[in-house]
């Protein structure tokens, strides 16, 4: 990656971690979930307000390293909008991004802004705390009563 791209993720990344998007609790949501890192102690609590089978509204609380926050911010800013559907989709291709190298170009282009973490593959360690955000967001969609701590485990 040329290096002033790489400037510029990384720039992006410690924004949204010392400034994060959507961190609330948000009114009259309809989906709740919290999700924990066994391995480095971040948490989040994620609140989805889902009307019509569409995200229109997601915050977070929590706690974490820069990484994990910048997930959740930029998670929450990207889901607002999209079906339900859209957003699983959207987890799969995030998740992809920061598993796998071979990214084709449609994941790519719904991944807009959450390109920035894609580096993090290269860090195994990292990998958990970008993601806890994402797996909190599947759990609370596939799940909305299940009330156990969704983990990266």
């Amino acid at each position: 990656m040329d290096e002033i791209l790489r400037e510029l993720y990384q720039a992006l990344i410690l924004d949204h971690g010392r400034h994060p998007r959507n961190y609330k609790k948000i009114e009259h949501y309809t989906h709740c979930q919290e999700g924990y890192n066994l391995v480095c102690g971040d948490r989040v609590m994620l609140y989805l307000r889902v009307e019509d089978d569409r995200v229109v509204d997601a915050s977070f609380e929590g706690e974490g390293c820069a990484i994990s926050m910048a997930s959740a911010s930029l998670m929450t800013e990207q889901v607002k909008g999209k079906t339900l559907d859209q957003t699983l989709q959207l987890f799969d291709a995030f998740h992809h991004q920061v598993t796998d190298k071979d990214l084709d170009e449609d994941m790519s282009g719904r991944l807009g802004k959450l390109t920035v973490f894609g580096g993090v593959r290269e860090f195994p360690g990292r990998i958990k705390c970008a993601t806890l955000a994402w797996h909190t967001l599947k759990g609370c969609l596939e799940d909305p009563d299940h009330r156990q701590a969704v983990t990266t485990e």
